[in-house]
C-alpha cells in the first residue's frame, strides 16, 4: 500500500518548480492531488496528463495566490469534489530583490499577501476540514535564518513571518492531532534559481556540500512530513539547503 493511498493533498503554486515535484511525488504514493496554479495552464496541464497517465489522480486548480478569496475557494474546491483534505502544502511563493530605498508600499503588500497572506488564507480555509492525522506544510526559505545577500530585506521579512506562524498554528492544532511544519530550501536548481549562472557559483561557495539540491530533495522532505512517519514533528522549521547556513 502507498503511503498516501486515499488521502488528498491541496498544494499551491503546484504547476512548476518545486511545487510540480511535490506534486508529483505525493501523487505516485497513492495521493489524489489537487494543485493551483496561475499563469502556466499548459504545465498544469501537462501534469494532471502525466499523472493520471500513471495511474494516479490529478486536479489543476486556475487561482491566484495574490488574491486570498481565490486561495480559500481553492480549498473549498477540493473539499467538495472529495469531502476532505488531508494535506495543505502552503508552496505558492515571490521573490522580490532590490535596494531596500527603491521599494515600495506596492511591494510590500504584494510579496506579504502571496508569501504570508496567502498562507494564512489557505490555513484558515482547510483548518475545519481536517481530522486527526492531518498535515500543513508550508515552503518557507532559508533566507528567513540567513539574510545572506543585500537586497533581499523584504523577501527574507516575508520568509521570517513564517516561522512564528508555523509555531503558533502547531499549538492551536495540535490538540486535533495535526501538524504544521516549514520546510526551509536553500539553492535549489528551479527556472527561477538556475544552477549555471555566476550567481549559483557565489552560493555554491557559501555550501558546506558545494552544489545545488534538486526540486526531488525538497519534495522528498515534504512527503516524509506528510507520512506516518513524520508524525512526531510539528512546530518547527527544516532547513534543506546544503550547509549553506551551516
Amino acid at each position: 500500500m502507498k503511503r498516501f493511498e486515499n488521502k488528498v493533498a491541496l498544494i499551491t503554486g503546484g504547476s512548476r518548480g518545486i511545487g510540480a515535484a511535490i506534486t508529483k511525488r505525493l501523487a505516485a504514493e497513492g495521493a489524489n492531488v489537487a494543485f493551483t496554479y496561475s499563469k502556466s495552464r499548459e504545465k498544469a496541464e501537462a501534469i494532471v496528463a502525466e499523472i493520471k497517465a500513471s495511474g494516479g489522480w490529478a486536479l489543476a486548480i486556475e487561482a491566484d495566490s495574490a488574491d486570498p478569496q481565490a486561495v480559500e475557494n481553492a480549498v473549498h474546491k477540493v473539499v467538495n469534489e472529495f469531502g476532505r483534505i488531508d494535506v495543505l502544502v502552503n508552496n505558492a511563493g515571490m521573490y522580490i530583490g532590490k535596494a531596500f530605498e527603491d521599494h515600495t508600499l506596492e511591494d510590500y503588500d504584494q510579496i506579504m499577501g502571496i508569501n504570508v497572506k496567502a498562507v494564512y488564507a489557505a490555513s484558515l480555509a482547510a483548518a475545519n476540514h481536517f481530522s486527526a492525522g492531518g498535515r500543513i506544510i508550508t515552503i518557507g526559505s532559508n533566507m528567513a535564518d540567513n539574510a545572506a545577500n543585500p537586497e533581499t530585506t523584504l523577501y527574507t521579512m516575508s520568509k521570517s513571518a513564517l516561522t512564528g506562524f508555523t509555531k503558533g498554528l502547531a499549538r492551536d492544532l495540535g490538540k486535533k492531532g495535526i501538524t504544521v511544519n516549514l520546510v526551509q530550501p536553500g539553492p535549489i536548481n528551479t527556472d527561477m534559481n538556475p544552477s549555471d549562472t555566476d550567481l549559483a557559483d557565489f552560493l555554491r561557495s557559501r555550501m558546506a556540500l558545494s552544489e545545488y539540491g534538486t526540486v526531488e530533495d525538497v519534495a522528498g522532505l515534504v512527503a516524509f512530513l506528510a507520512s506516518e512517519e513524520g508524525k512526531f514533528i510539528t512546530g518547527t522549521a527544516l532547513t534543506i539547503d546544503g550547509g549553506f547556513n551551516a
